[in-house]
């Protein structure tokens, strides 16, 4: 396969950040903002940001039916904190209007967490992902997994502290999502993780 090109939902959050990260794991990447964009791209990242706002932009460019049929046609998809409201088929404590792109058979609570003054870091193990050794994980308004349908791989659970054993990482065939934000640190594995799925699709 020729390297591929990945893109960055760019509506709102953290574009940019992911955009290094990517680049660091050696693929292109490319911002995606309206339908045409999705054309030239071998998968697509959902970054954090405000899942309202994005939903909402994502209505007014017109990008939620190309993205949507991006998704069931079988292409990899990743979203982090934001992005995993976005890629859930189903939402807690959303707006009434709240659109989302779905493709994971998951039940998501928006900013379960908290709000941004409990946003925490915390140590988890996803072998999948990261072998052996844990990752530091930056949670910020963060979302959590309620529940999860029978075709999805749970990678990762909060480990301590009141919320030990949420689910902080899902994957369902070419489509995964993390709580926290590892666009936001220097640890690749994530990142690298999904540009395999890219380069592999299920």
């Amino acid at each position: 396969m020729t390297t591929p090109v990945i893109g960055v939902l760019a509506l709102q959050g953290d574009v940019r950040e992911h955009r290094a990260m990517l680049e660091a794991c050696g693929v292109r990447s490319a911002a995606v903002r309206i339908p045409a964009d999705l054309a030239g791209v071998d998968g697509l990242v959902v970054p954090g940001g405000e899942s309202t706002t994005m939903s909402n932009l994502a209505i007014a460019f017109g990008m939620f039916e190309p993205l949507r049929t991006f998704v069931r046609g079988g292409g990899p998809a990743y979203g982090s904190c934001a992005g995993m409201i976005m890629l859930a088929d189903r939402i807690l404590d959303g707006r009434p209007d709240q659109q989302t792109i779905g493709g994971l058979d998951v039940v998501v609570r928006r900013n379960a967490f908290g709000r941004q003054v409990d946003s925490f870091e915390a140590d988890l193990h996803a072998p999948r992902i990261a072998g052996d050794e844990p990752m530091r994980a930056v949670f910020i308004r963060a979302p959590w997994v309620e529940s999860v349908g029978p075709e999805v791989e749970v990678l990762a659970r909060v480990e301590g502290g009141p919320q030990a054993g949420t689910i902080v990482a899902v994957q369902q065939g070419n489509v995964m999502a993390t709580s926290f934000h590892p666009e936001i640190t220097s640890d690749r594995r994530v990142h690298e993780y999904f540009v395999r799925l890219v380069r592999s699709p299920q």
